[in-house]
């Protein structure tokens, strides 16, 4: 697989020439390097960097040594996102394996601490999830005065989707990302909250009213962490109960999810309903299985951000600062997933890479 570092050869340097004291092909390496090494703010990665300085400087060109935290950081807070995130997407495309019928999973995640006090201007990032390659396929930041509605469809517009089938919660059902999906030749399962007039209401009516009968539903059940979850797919391709159906595009279906949570410990049962429209047949246990599948982005992407590399904890705030490290976390977790040699956790993978220098260089280059 090729490595990440070649695909950044093309970032603009944002820096005047008399301020470049340090190349920028070797902070870029050395910050990949550092976060996959367990390093999570730019103290640390001055202190790995002098750490194996003298094992850097046999490949790398370190004319004045190692940066210090603070050229780091002013280096990552002047480079244009647009274009690192640029660079992120043409790696992926290249070592991930797009097939027909993959599900994409688009969510959004605050940067906590990203703000002044760690509470205002909290920077907000929309993601694309590939379970099937276990990695994020790309990412875009949701402006400060605007919302996940405007940065999904910008999302969608730089990624390579065709076939997959995308899935995104009740933010995301909107008749514009909807219509950009198709476009792009994938399909779509949509959440249906109240944020759509009366949508909800119909696609509720039309369940109540046909209750029993529906030739097209599908049961799973799965016992894990304690719980017994059963999730029974019930889905309609008959849409006239749907006002104003003629206004999303290529809706062919509509699905009511009823999910049964019993938990072991104490021996309560939970019930939750839920509703989707999606421009796939009406087929339940595929609807049911990609569904489900949506939610590998907490479990896979979230999850590891906050728990394994600390991306709450972060306070990255000097301009793009917060926004450029978060591409490098999400290159360093698309490598470690894909590390499939090592059977040890993700935390013990970035101790490793920390200790063994060949193991590391081996992350770099994907010979995993």
């Amino acid at each position: 697989m090729d490595s990440p570092i070649d695909f950044f050869d093309s970032l603009p340097d944002p820096r005047i020439d008399r301020t470049r004291l340090h190349e920028l092909k070797d902070i870029i390496f050395i910050t990949i390097a550092a976060v996959l090494s367990g390093c999570e703010d730019w103290n640390d990665i001055e202190l790995y960097g002098k750490a194996k300085e003298s094992w850097l400087k046999t490949f790398l060109k370190l004319p004045h040594g190692i940066p210090s935290h603070d050229t780091f950081n002013r280096v990552f807070a002047a480079i244009d996102p647009g274009a690192l995130e640029k660079c992120f997407v043409e790696w992926v495309q290249q070592v991930a394996k797009i097939s027909e019928g993959q599900i994409v999973s688009i969510d959004g995640k605050r940067l906590c601490n990203s703000g002044a006090d760690g509470k205002k201007s909290i920077i907000h990032m929309v993601s694309a999830w590939s379970n099937a390659n276990n990695m994020v396929l790309g990412q875009l930041k949701v402006g400060d005065k605007s919302n996940e509605i405007t940065a999904i469809p910008a999302l969608l517009e730089v990624l390579e989707l065709k076939g997959c089938i995308i899935t995104i919660d009740a933010m995301g059902c909107q008749r514009q990302i909807a219509e950009t999906i198709i476009d792009k030749g994938a399909d779509y399962i949509l959440a249906l909250k109240g944020n759509q007039g009366h949508l909800l209401d119909d696609v509720t009516e039309a369940f109540k009213e046909t209750a029993v009968g529906l030739k097209h539903t599908d049961m799973q059940q799965e016992v894990s962490h304690g719980r017994v979850e059963k999730r029974s797919c019930r889905v309609m391709d008959d849409l006239e109960w749907v006002c104003k159906k003629e206004e999303w595009k290529n809706l062919k279906s509509i699905v009511s999810i009823e999910t049964e949570r019993y938990h072991k410990h104490n021996g309560k049962t939970e019930q939750e309903v839920r509703y989707y429209i999606s421009s796939l047949p009406a087929d339940a246990a595929k609807l049911n299985a990609a569904i489900r599948e949506h939610w590998g982005i907490e479990n896979h992407l979230h999850w590891s951000l906050d728990v394994v590399f600390g991306e709450d904890q972060s306070q990255k705030r000097a301009g793009n600062a917060a926004q450029n490290f978060s591409i490098i976390t999400r290159v360093a977790l698309n490598i470690i997933k894909n590390d499939k040699k090592s059977k040890i956790s993700m935390k013990n993978k970035r101790h490793k890479a920390g200790w063994d220098n060949n193991y590391l260089l081996n992350l770099i280059s994907m010979k995993i």
